[in-house]
C-alpha cells in the first residue's frame, strides 16, 4: 500500500486545507503516515504570506527531496499558496516537484498524487481559494483540538497584502455547514474548537446580508461536548457590541480576542489602506463589555514611510493600552502588492531596531499582566507533561501563538482533562502552578 505523509506550513486555516487534503487521500485508500521519513509520498502545504514564508517552504521541499535520495519517496506533491503564487515557475526552478497543487483545487489531491506516482507531473490551477465543505478530514491537531475555517479569502485589500491573491475574495461557509462540522468534531471528542478566516467578524455579510457571528458563536456554544470556543482574526472595525454581548454572557465563549490592528498612526493606515481605528478606545470599550478578556494583537513595524514619531505613537499605545499578548513583525516588501512600489522604504537596520524595541516592550507587559495572576486560579486544558510538570494552556492562551500553563499535580492526567491551576510565579509568556481539586472532565 502506499504511504502519504505531509507537511502543513503557515497558518491555522493552511492546517484545515492539509486535513482535508489527508482526509480524502485515506478515504481514497493510501495509507497515512505522520512520518515524512516513513512516507512515499509527501504532500507539501505551503505558505507564501510573505518572504520568510517563502523561504521557510523552499527550504522544506528542498529537505523533503532528500528523501527521495534514501530511496523510499517516490513523488513529492507541493500544495498551497506557493504553488498558487508561482505556479509552473515553481516547476522550472525546483525540478524536485512532481505536481502542483493550488489554493482553490485542494479537493483534487488524490488526483495529482495518483499522477505523480505516473510520472505525469500534474499542475492543478486556477481561480484561488476553496471552501473546505464536509469533505473527509483527518485532524492532526492533538484529539481535544480542532480548528473550523468558516471563511476563505480576503476582500480588504491592505496594501501590504497577498492573501487575496491566493486564496481569492471573501466567500463564507454556510451555517449548516459549519455546524454539523462542529457536531463531528464534538462526536470525536474534541473539547476547544477554534474558528478560523482571513476575517472571523465579516462571516455571513455574503450569505445573509449582514455579518452573523455573534449568532453563530451562540449556537457553536451551545453543542453538547464542546467546552471552549475560541476566535481569532477579529477585524477591528467588525468588533460589534452584539458580538461583545456574545462574549460576556456564553460561558463556553472564551473572553480572548485576536485583533489584527497592524499600526496606530492614522497617516500610515490610510496607506496601508486598513481602517483609522481609535485603538485606545476601542480596547476601553472591549474591556468594559467582556471583564477580564484577554487581548492579542500583531502590529507591523517598518512600513514605508513611517517616521521615528509614527513608531514612538504605536509604542506609546502598546503601552497604554498594555496588550496581553502582541506579535510584531517587519515590513516586507512583497512583489505584487501595492506597498511594494510605496517611496520611503524603511531601511532594515531601521526595521530591526524598531523591532527590537518594541517587543522588549511587550515582553515588559506581558510579564506584567502575568504577575497580575499570581495567586488566582484558572480553568487549564491539559495539554502534555514536562519533567514532573503538567502543562496546559488557560483561556488566555490561544493554541500554537501565545504562552503555556505549567504546574504540579497528584495525580496522572490525560491531556484533554481540565483542571484548575492556582497560580505561584509568572514568567513573560509563561505560567507556573499547582493543581487544586480535582479534575474535570466534562
Amino acid at each position: 500500500m502506499i504511504c502519504v505523509g505531509a507537511i502543513s506550513l503557515g497558518c491555522a486555516k493552511n492546517l484545515v486545507d492539509t486535513e482535508v487534503m489527508l482526509g480524502l487521500l485515506g478515504a481514497a485508500g493510501y495509507a497515512i503516515t505522520s512520518d515524512p521519513g516513513s512516507a512515499d509520498v509527501l504532500v507539501i502545504n505551503t505558505c507564501a504570506f510573505i518572504t520568510p514564508a517563502q523561504r521557510e517552504s523552499i527550504a522544506a521541499i528542498l529537505e523533503a527531496a532528500r528523501y527521495r535520495e534514501e530511496g523510499r519517496l517516490k513523488a513529492l506533491v507541493v500544495a498551497g499558496c506557493l504553488a498558487q503564487r508561482h505556479g509552473r515557475a515553481l516547476l522550472q526552478e525546483m525540478p524536485e516537484i512532481d505536481a502542483l497543487v493550488g489554493t482553490g483545487r485542494v479537493g483534487e489531491v488524490v488526483a495529482a498524487v495518483t499522477g505523480a506516482l505516473a510520472g505525469e507531473k500534474p499542475v492543478l490551477l486556477g481561480p484561488p481559494g476553496m471552501l473546505s465543505g464536509m469533505a473527509p478530514r483527518l485532524l492532526t491537531t492533538p484529539a481535544h483540538l480542532a480548528y473550523i475555517k468558516i471563511a476563505e479569502g480576503c476582500s480588504n485589500r491592505c496594501s501590504f497584502c497577498i492573501i487575496p491573491q491566493l486564496r481569492g475574495p471573501y466567500r463564507s461557509r454556510c451555517r449548516e455547514e459549519i455546524l454539523a462540522e462542529a457536531r463531528s468534531l464534538s462526536a470525536q471528542g474534541v473539547k476547544e474548537v477554534v474558528l478560523v478566516a482571513q476575517d472571523t467578524t465579516k462571516w455571513g455579510l455574503d450569505l445573509y446580508g449582514r455579518p452573523e457571528l455573534p449568532a453563530l458563536l451562540r449556537e457553536v456554544a451551545r453543542l453538547e461536548g464542546i467546552r471552549w470556543v475560541r476566535l481569532l482574526y477579529a477585524y477591528p472595525t467588525g468588533i460589534s457590541d452584539e458580538l461583545l454581548g456574545v462574549m460576556a454572557e456564553e460561558e463556553k465563549v472564551c473572553n480572548y480576542l485576536d485583533i489584527p490592528l497592524q499600526h496606530v498612526s492614522p497617516r500610515l493606515l490610510r496607506a496601508m489602506k486598513r481602517p483609522v481605528v481609535d485603538v485606545p478606545g476601542l480596547v476601553r470599550r472591549v474591556r468594559a463589555a467582556v471583564p477580564g478578556v484577554t487581548l492579542r494583537t500583531t502590529f507591523i513595524v517598518g512600513f514605508p514611510g513611517e517616521t521615528a514619531a509614527d513608531f514612538a505613537l504605536l509604542a506609546a499605545t502598546v503601552r497604554e493600552c498594555g496588550f496581553d499578548r502582541v506579535g510584531i513583525f517587519p515590513y516586507f516588501r512583497e512583489e505584487g502588492t501595492e506597498a511594494a512600489a510605496l517611496p520611503e522604504q524603511v531601511p532594515w537596520k531601521e526595521k530591526r531596531e524598531r523591532l527590537r524595541q518594541l517587543r522588549a516592550l511587550a515582553r515588559e507587559i506581558s510579564l506584567q499582566r502575568n504577575r497580575e495572576k499570581v495567586g488566582r486560579e484558572f480553568l487549564v486544558l491539559v495539554e502534555g507533561r514536562k519533567g514532573r510538570r503538567f502543562y496546559g494552556r488557560s483561556e488566555a492562551d490561544a493554541p500554537e501563538v501565545d504562552g503555556k500553563v505549567y504546574f504540579t499535580a497528584r495525580e496522572a492526567l490525560a491531556p484533554g482533562t481540565f483542571v484548575r491551576v492556582r497560580v505561584s510565579r509568572a514568567q513573560p509568556y509563561d505560567l507556573i502552578g499547582e493543581m487544586t481539586g480535582i479534575p474535570e472532565v466534562p
